[in-house]
């Protein structure tokens, strides 16, 4: 009986713990006006398929992204308005990048791989918020995973069923 009650205890709180399938960063937190080094983890492919590009939008306040290339992966840098200038040491943006594409590619789906970013958060953006990055992976013949949800107001990314990465925003930091 005892063998049974730990082992539906385990099950129950296996249950309530975050899908490991979703796209995530490998540090969701950064204080605002820093410099932030996304790094995209894709755990596998779209049902069995490879996957051969992955695509990631940039939300409004990362700004001045230098994206590192990967061998095998053809890298696209699409530049667009900001939706507001930035003081990049001295210098206003008003555009970057604004969507970063990696093509070409082949990640089996039984294999694990990471896409990996830098770029600056805006010092004027709300600590306590979250910036959302969607992510679609595209793999042959059409399929893609689509990881582009954003919670609503009240609402946790833990309800959704393909939520985009989160960044929460902390407090800005004393120095550089």
């Amino acid at each position: 009986m005892l063998k049974k009650l730990i082992l539906a205890s385990a099950a129950l709180g296996f249950a309530s713990l975050p899908a490991l399938a979703h796209v995530t960063l490998e540090s969701n937190e950064a204080p605002v006006g820093s410099t932030y080094k996304a790094v995209f983890r894709i755990p596998h492919g779209c049902e069995g398929k490879p996957t051969n590009v992955v695509r990631v939008k940039l939300p409004q306040g990362y700004y001045a992204v230098k994206p590192m290339p990967k061998p095998g992966w053809t890298l696209e840098k699409v530049i667009g308005k900001y939706e507001k200038p930035y003081d990049n040491h001295g210098t206003e943006m008003t555009e970057g990048v604004t969507e970063v594409v990696w093509s070409g590619g082949n990640l089996p789906d039984d294999e694990y791989d990471e896409f990996v970013m830098r770029g600056s958060l805006g010092a004027d953006l709300a600590a306590g918020g979250t910036l959302y990055f969607p992510v679609v992976q595209e793999c042959p013949d059409g399929a893609a995973e689509r990881w582009i949800e954003i919670p609503a107001a009240g609402q946790s990314a833990h309800d959704l069923e393909m939520p985009a990465p989160g960044l929460k925003l902390l407090e800005k930091t004393g120095g550089h």
